[in-house]
């Protein structure tokens, strides 16, 4: 449980520095764009003064020089409307063909007055022409910039996940088929050897009854011995009967469970039929119920209901025990999570992967209730 928490803690880390860092790089932009806004207009407001000055020498009638005329022609990038006292309008920047249309051009200077204030040009405190100018074309370019920034660090990050969480996978996949297949081999030396004794144990003409439990328990022990070893290999999956299987593994798990929980059963008498690995699948039950009587102590009522809908069947394990949290809804399906002082918290990440990878079903907390209890489901599609 301690690792999971720093690990989220780094996760969390991670996560924030990244969003400050695009917080910042997002702020510089917005700063260097109105930055270069500003100088637009500053640019634009020389070439009023210009405009202006030329106005007050022609009529003066007097020699403008090469300057004035030079400024007002060095606007090469800023599309702009000049709009003479007159009524008369000329234009740069734009589209000569479109600028004869009047209903265009007067649609560019609402759009260029929403995007920058127009500049009047005063002489004699006269209004001899209005400027309406627009935003250059780098400019509108980087106005685009953040979101394209955004969509690499989107995309950068979306690669980084998939390679870590493939990573993981892969790791995951090693540690569980190293760890399966070395308790099969452990468990069959062992195994074989109480084969033999209780081979003996019939010579010596034991109580049959007991022999007939010893046997039960080494079969279910060489069923146990089989799951294990199929790990990290593809199941085969067969068409049977849910309920039969459901009902078999509830009943073992019922004859070996304490007194005190109260076991309860709701199934259908008629079969229902679904792609099965039946040993994989009553591990999944086991594990599901085993934690159900951890989670009420040893002491409780514990229900098993097996229902149909139009596609699906779902199998509900309803307990009254302790109850989750809403946030450990799905934490508890993560391998190493374990609220017990005991065990490597795989139970459940074992079940959800017997039925959501192998059998394409699905497992989830239906409902929890602190201190009233939790109902656990899988559901699995009927064929």
């Amino acid at each position: 449980m301690t690792f999971n928490m720093n690990r989220n803690i780094i996760r969390w880390l991670i996560i924030l520095a990244s969003f400050i860092i695009i917080s910042l790089i997002l702020w510089n932009t917005y700063i260097f764009f109105q930055n270069f806004k500003a100088e637009e207009r500053t640019k634009m407001q020389n070439w009023s003064l210009a405009q202006k000055e030329l106005n007050r020498n022609l009529d003066l009638d007097t020699d403008i020089g090469e300057l004035i005329p030079e400024v007002i022609s060095s606007n090469t990038s800023t599309p702009m409307i000049l709009m003479n006292d007159d009524g008369s309008i000329n234009s740069n920047n734009i589209d000569e063909e479109k600028a004869k249309d009047s209903a265009y051009v007067q649609k560019l200077i609402k759009q260029y007055s929403n995007e920058n204030t127009p500049i009047e040009v005063r002489y004699k405190d006269d209004v001899k022409s209005i400027i309406y100018y627009g935003n250059s074309p780098l400019l509108n370019k980087l106005k685009y910039y953040p979101l394209a920034l955004l969509l690499i660090i989107f995309l950068f990050g979306a690669v980084v996940y998939f390679f870590y969480r493939s990573s993981k996978i892969a790791t995951q996949n090693k540690l569980w088929t190293g760890m399966a297949k070395e308790t099969a081999h452990q468990i069959g030396t062992p195994l074989s050897s109480l084969v033999g004794w209780t081979e003996i144990l019939k010579a010596e003409h034991v109580n049959p009854s007991y022999l007939l439990e010893i046997e039960k328990d080494i079969t279910r022990l060489q069923i146990i011995t089989d799951r294990f070893s199929k790990i990290g290999s593809i199941p085969t999956l067969q068409k049977a009967d849910i309920v039969d299987a459901t009902v078999d593994s509830y009943e073992y798990l019922k004859a070996r469970s304490s007194n005190l929980i109260e076991f309860q059963i709701s199934a259908p008498e008629n079969p229902i039929y679904v792609e099965l690995n039946t040993q994989l699948y009553s591990w999944t039950i086991e594990n599901l119920v085993k934690n159900a009587i951890d989670a009420m102590k040893g002491k409780g009522t514990l229900k098993v209901s097996i229902f149909q809908t139009d596609k699906y069947v779902n199998i509900n394990i309803e307990d009254t025990g302790k109850g989750l949290p809403k946030n450990l809804y799905h934490k508890i399906f993560e391998p190493g999570f374990t609220s017990k002082k005991r065990g490597w918290g795989l139970g459940l990440s074992l079940a959800k992967r017997i039925i959501e990878d192998y059998h394409n079903g699905r497992i989830k907390v239906l409902h929890s209730e602190i201190g009233k209890g939790t109902t656990m489901q899988i559901s699995l599609k009927i064929v």
